[in-house]
This record gives structure tokens, C-alpha cells and sequence, in this order.
């Protein structure tokens, strides 16, 4: 037992000496220098909580922060549900759904830059000319609105993850007994009795661990909000992670930058474990 302790301890080691150095000591740092007047090369005085108060007051930070909360809850539902859907559709017994399987998973294989400038060239040139050409003015001018750039960036998150989030439920799916399934469709349980009754209670997991996934990856998008938007028009459509690093690198203000990224780490934190905490007791529920 005593060898198995210490070759345990062996390879547990150096990651745990990675995640020392790469996220415990810095996470502790900035802590450090969000309560001093540091510039990104050193810091002359504490200031205390001063950079908290002030970001309170921070008109941009108070705006990405809703904007990121009104964003977050409308990706996680769709993505959920578009997720789960896909799942439901490609776990068929039918000819092609391996190959749907790769189509819907591809566009998780593109990076966030890229995919933001792709789908900027979409809604600026394809939407204008689509617009144009059906005489439907809402499809103009897309990404020059706040409105227009919330659901550009809803759309394409959406369109990104869904895949990754289908494979997930798929995984579920797929250990579902269907001596189960056949049972209750023989005693004449309807398709909806099948899936609100067997088949959700059973990928309860799955839905805990999409729901943890869409939540904190909601909170820090930063790439495509660059490449879409870039937090225009005149900063409408920057979310936290955004804000925060304009903070750091436009206004050089490091300390101030430290403060917000410690309570957008608070927030996130706090949101997942609660969300993870109440879907646990519900899969005990079902």
C-alpha cells in the first residue's frame, strides 16, 4: 500500500507542480497586485480596495457584465437544446449519421479568429447582399448595431459548440439500455413519455456537464468577440473578458484590470459550482 501511495504521489507530482506555476501562483499574484497601483512593470503603494470601488463605477465593466450575463443565458439554453437535438437526430439507425456525426462537429474544429472574421465577411457581405436582393431590411447592416452584434455572436457561438456539445450527449445516449426503451414503447409510452420519462432522467449527467461547459466557456469568450465585433459599436457589444484586457493593454491601468479579472473569476466560479452543486441534487431527483 505504502508503494502504491508513493507511485501515486510520483506521477501526481509534476502536474500538480504545473498547475502550481501556471495557475495557483499567478492567480495569487495578480490577487497581490489588484490591491497596488501596479503598471504592468512594478507597483510605488497599496491602495487597498480602491480598485474595487472604482470598478464599481466603471460605467464599461457594469455594461460587459450584463451584456455577458444576457449572452451567456440565451448560448447555454440553445446550445443545450440544439445540442441535445443533434444528439437525438444522428443517434437514429439511419444511413448517413456518422457522416452528419463529422458535419456538425467540424465547425469546433475552427479557431475563434478565424471563425469571428469569417463570419463577420457572412454577416457584413452575405446578409447585406441576401438583404438587399429580398428586399428585407433587417438582414442589413448586421454587426453595426448592439442588437445585431449580440446575435451575431450568439449565432456563431452557437454554431461552433453545438457539435461539441452533441458529442457529449451522444455519449449518453449511447449507454442507454434500449431493452428499456422497447419496453416502455411496447406498454404504448408515446415518444415525448419515452424521452421525458427514460431517455432525460438517464444522460442526467451529460446535461450537468454541458451545463458547466456552456457556462464558463459563455463567461470567457474573448476571441470571437475580437474578430466579430471587437466591442463595437462604440464598446456596446464588449463582454468581460474583453473589457478587461482593453483595461490592461488600451488604458495600461494593470491594476485596475487585476481587480476586475479577480471578480469575473469570483462570479464564474461561484455561478459553475452552483449550477454543478443543483444539477447534482436533481440527477438524484430523477
Amino acid at each position: 500500500m505504502k508503494n502504491r501511495s508513493l507511485s501515486f504521489w510520483l506521477f501526481l507530482t509534476p502536474t500538480l507542480v504545473a498547475l502550481a506555476l501556471v495557475v495557483f501562483i499567478p492567480m495569487l499574484e495578480g490577487l497581490f497586485y489588484s490591491f497596488t497601483d501596479w503598471d504592468g512593470l512594478s507597483f510605488t503603494k497599496m491602495v487597498g480596495f480602491q480598485n474595487y470601488i472604482t470598478l464599481l463605477h466603471d460605467k464599461a465593466f457594469v455594461n460587459a457584465f450584463w451584456f455577458t450575463v444576457a449572452f451567456v443565458i440565451v448560448t447555454v439554453i440553445a446550445l443545450n437544446v440544439i445540442g441535445l437535438g443533434l444528439a437525438l437526430l444522428v443517434t437514429q439507425k439511419f444511413k448517413g449519421s456518422s457522416f452528419l456525426r463529422t458535419v456538425f462537429f467540424m465547425p469546433n474544429m475552427i479557431g475563434g479568429l478565424i471563425l469571428g472574421f469569417i463570419w463577420q465577411f457572412i454577416f457584413t457581405q452575405g446578409f447585406s447582399a441576401l438583404g438587399s436582393a429580398l428586399h428585407a431590411g433587417w438582414l442589413e447592416n448586421w454587426l453595426t448595431t448592439e442588437n445585431t452584434g449580440f446575435w451575431g455572436l450568439v449565432i456563431v457561438t452557437v454554431w461552433q459548440m453545438s457539435g461539441y456539445i452533441m458529442i457529449i450527449y451522444i455519449a449518453y445516449l449511447q449507454n442507454i439500455p434500449q431493452e428499456i426503451i422497447e419496453a416502455a414503447e411496447i406498454d404504448g409510452a408515446s415518444a415525448w413519455q419515452r424521452f421525458t420519462k427514460i431517455t432525460f432522467p438517464m444522460i442526467a449527467p451529460a446535461f450537468t456537464v454541458c451545463m458547466f461547459l456552456t457556462l464558463s466557456n459563455g463567461f470567457k469568450i474573448y476571441d470571437q468577440n475580437l474578430s466579430l465585433t471587437g466591442g463595437g459599436p462604440y464598446n456596446s457589444t464588449q463582454m468581460l473578458a474583453m473589457d478587461i484586457v482593453n483595461t490592461a493593454y488600451n488604458s495600461s491601468n494593470f491594476s485596475l484590470a487585476e481587480a476586475k479579472a479577480m471578480i469575473f473569476f469570483i462570479i464564474v466560479a461561484a455561478i459553475s459550482l452552483i449550477q454543478v452543486f443543483y444539477n447534482r441534487k436533481r440527477e438524484v431527483d430523477l
